[in-house]
């Protein structure tokens, strides 16, 4: 709940900021049409470069690779004795 709270906070005084601008004129009308369009392209630029740091630092476990693999082998093994086939 709090994670939803900070984004909308985060929303409102973007909002806020941009309001302001349009109704100061400090930047022309023209460029402030187009801030929520480059803030949803930055926001997007910004959640890409995160998922590829954290494909980058994602850890390997070969113990759990090695817990997978049996639980695999064990799920086969009870497929065939139900009499599905699960040939690779």
């Amino acid at each position: 709940m709090k994670h939803i709270v900070k984004i909308m906070v985060l929303l409102v005084a973007i909002s806020a900021c941009w309001i302001g601008l349009l109704q100061t004129s400090i930047i022309p009308r023209s460029h402030t049409w187009l801030l929520p369009i480059y803030f949803v392209i930055s926001l997007g630029c910004y959640g890409l470069l995160m998922v590829g740091v954290g494909l980058m630092n994602f850890p390997t476990c070969p113990q759990e690779a090695l817990l997978l693999q049996q639980d695999i082998v064990e799920a086969k093994e009870f497929l065939k004795r139900r009499g599905v086939d699960v040939s690779e």
